[in-house]
């Protein structure tokens, strides 16, 4: 769907539930919270400008993979997404720039995951939904293990996932990625921390710490101010919740209607 406010932006929706928007004008312009609190985690990860190595996993528009190619030129990046018919699509009405160093891997993110190479990136993104969902496969101690696999020392897995209260699943996934990492931080809205209403929330975990404080401040002061919890907090969030096995897996929960819509 076209943005009529802007020349050539565009809004990707699949089965109904928003989920890309791209300006080709503008790459920095990110139109989503959960997009801009994961573009603040990749602001912070290194020094403003250097090249990193990303593995995206869940492709969409490729609105971030186009971000870190503009804010951090000579990246190399790795888009991981299953829907072939949505890769075909936005290579024709969304194409990347010449240069863009951005490579697009039509497959399972798991499986690619799984045989991905030790040590080849500096950052993992998961921002994998089916609809609106995280798939169960996505949501494990193996999965994690397997993106830490593949981190470099000092890299920083970071995860889009969606809750609400009681926090079911978000605790589990806590608990997941503890069970991993030594360091995890959550941003999300505090309305949606505080249980008011269903919403995204970003994940961090991470072997080494990362910069808690720029990241509170440039989440604090974007347009939609958020909360970093980290340390005690997120320890009583977690709770007795415990981590997910490959057996035990299931999705995200379904999103209540209206908490992720067009129009």
């Amino acid at each position: 769907m076209p943005d009529i406010d802007r020349e050539r932006a565009w809004l990707l929706t699949v089965d109904g539930a928003p989920q890309s928007y791209v300006d080709l004008d503008a790459p920095t312009h990110l139109e989503f919270e959960y997009a801009r609190r994961l573009a603040h985690v990749l602001d912070t990860v290194a020094e403003p400008g250097r090249p990193i190595d990303v593995t995206h996993l869940g492709g969409g528009a490729l609105t971030l993979p186009r971000y870190v190619a503009a804010t951090r030129p000579g990246s190399r990046q790795d888009v991981v997404e299953a829907d072939r018919g949505l890769l075909r699509l936005v290579a024709e009405k969304l194409p990347l720039p010449e240069g863009s160093g951005v490579t697009v891997h039509g497959a399972d993110a798991r499986q690619w995951l799984d045989a991905a190479p030790d040590d080849s990136a500096d950052v993992v993104v998961g921002d994998v939904f089916g609809g609106s969902r995280v798939p169960a496969h996505l949501t494990t101690v193996a999965y994690a293990r397997s993106a830490e696999r593949v981190l470099r020392p000092g890299g920083l897995y970071a995860a889009n996932l969606a809750d609400g209260a009681p926090f079911a699943f978000l605790r589990s996934q806590l608990a997941t990625f503890a069970e991993v990492f030594e360091e995890l931080a959550l941003i999300a809205e505090p309305s949606v921390l505080r249980g008011r209403r269903f919403g995204n929330a970003i994940l961090i975990a991470s072997h080494t710490p990362f910069d808690i404080a720029a990241l509170a401040r440039r989440t604090a002061s974007d347009a939609f101010p958020a909360r970093v919890e980290h340390g005690d907090p997120l320890r009583r969030l977690i709770g007795t919740a415990s981590p997910v096995s490959d057996e035990k897996a299931v999705p995200s929960p379904e999103p209540p209607g209206g908490a992720f819509s067009v129009g």
